[in-house]
């Protein structure tokens, strides 16, 4: 390029202006230089009117800075069994610092963190009992294996500019979710899907109420639970429904362990296993029911589109599609979809999270019909969309 023609670039580059935004992205604009000046800061937590407003964001922010050692303070209770030692009543430091196998001085370190973060909370008589977080913890093994599994997580993102560039060589949840890192999903042995069949297992109660008390199954009489895992989600339906017949298709080794657990809890009769990949094998068909339950925001579009069309042939006429899962958007918990599920998913190494509106969009080009959302009670970690079968299915009839 001549010295020339580069001045004349130089020239374009530096007269080019950028488009006039709206009224609202110049607010935005002056917003952002406020809060960006130490004086304005300074001023707005002297002055009585904005002093609360700053020190809200101060905390925020701070919280966002802190998370990670919230978190490493939950895990050491879990591990600790603190809460489960609570349960029996408000104890002493000193008498918690036994039990708990620690020096009193790393004791009460512990301790103070957690009242802090309202897990515990100080008695009368100088003692220490459940705080109101802590006390939804006792005897909540889901949340517990939960917990435990966060370890992989936060390996991985220990550098999480290497995780978006695509520098990491190997992810603990890439090992962990085998199924996500293979072409071959189908030949995976047992012992290789044991971990992640457990944890999803352990954790699968804590949606199956939600999607089962948004949605009556009184008119179905067949239910085909799509990657139904152990079977953890259809005994809650067995209990439910005990008119139901039941169908449970997943891969081969993880189907042999769910056909394990019906015969363990007296419902072989009623109930199906078969073990196969849905991305390769038909599905059963025949069923007026099916249930995709956190699946689909483990695999990228091309693959959910081909499994909602594989649902979508399976089903008989009228058959209804219920998709269960967290979902990005999902109003009070935003950070769930995009900022939570965004990095799990991406380190997990495939999926994405998605909205309900995207979702919907993906079923009615699968071909469903009538699709809308159920209101649960706790949206952050069950969303619910219901989609229809046409009753009379359409004829292609392109040669």
């Amino acid at each position: 390029m001549s010295g020339k023609s580069a001045q004349a670039d130089a020239t374009v580059v530096r007269t080019t202006r950028p488009p006039e935004g709206t009224w609202a992205d110049r607010w935005l604009v002056l917003r952002n230089r406020l809060l960006g000046s130490p004086l304005f800061r300074r001023r707005a937590a002297a002055f009585v009117l904005t002093r609360p407003v700053a020190q809200r964001q101060a905390a925020a922010l701070f919280d966002l800075v802190a998370g990670f050692v919230y978190s490493q303070v939950l895990l050491a209770c879990v591990r600790l069994k603190l809460f489960d030692i609570l349960a029996e009543g408000p104890q002493t430091p000193a008498a918690l610092a036994i039990r708990l196998q620690l020096t009193e001085a790393a004791a009460m370190r512990l301790l103070q963190a957690a009242v802090s973060l309202r897990l515990v909370q100080w008695c009368s008589h100088q003692r220490l009992g459940l705080g109101v977080l802590g006390a939804t913890m006792v005897g909540n093994r889901a949340i517990e294996a939960l917990i435990e599994h966060h370890s992989a997580l936060y390996a991985d993102l220990t550098d999480p500019v290497a995780l978006l560039r695509g520098q990491a060589a190997s992810t603990h949840l890439a090992a962990y979710w085998p199924y996500a890192a293979t072409e071959a999903p189908r030949a995976l042995v047992e012992d290789k899907v044991a971990a992640y069949s457990a944890l999803m297992s352990a954790s699968q109660p804590l949606v199956a109420n939600e999607i089962l008390d948004a949605y009556s199954l009184d008119a179905h009489k067949r239910l085909l639970d799509v990657g139904g895992g152990e079977g953890s989600f259809l005994l809650q339906v067995a209990s439910r429904a005990p008119h139901l017949q039941l169908e449970l298709f997943d891969l081969p080794a993880v189907a042999t362990r769910a056909q394990q657990r019906f015969s363990i809890q007296g419902i072989a009769h009623r109930t199906k296993v078969t073990g196969g990949d849905f991305f390769h094998d038909i599905l059963p068909n025949g069923a007026d029911i099916a249930t995709l339950v956190r699946v689909v925001h483990d695999h990228d579009d091309a693959r959910v589109m081909k499994l909602l069309r594989a649902v979508h042939d399976a089903l008989a006429p009228g058959g209804t599609l219920l998709l269960a899962e967290p979902m990005a958007a999902t109003v009070g918990a935003e950070p769930m979809g995009d900022a939570y599920f965004g990095f799990y998913l991406l380190a997990m190494g495939r999926g994405q999270p998605r909205t309900a509106q995207q979702l919907g969009a993906m079923l009615q080009q699968a071909g469903f019909e009538r699709i809308h959302p159920l209101k649960t009670r706790l949206p952050l970690q069950t969303g619910v969309l219901v989609a229809q079968v046409p009753k009379k299915r359409q004829i292609d009839c392109t040669f």
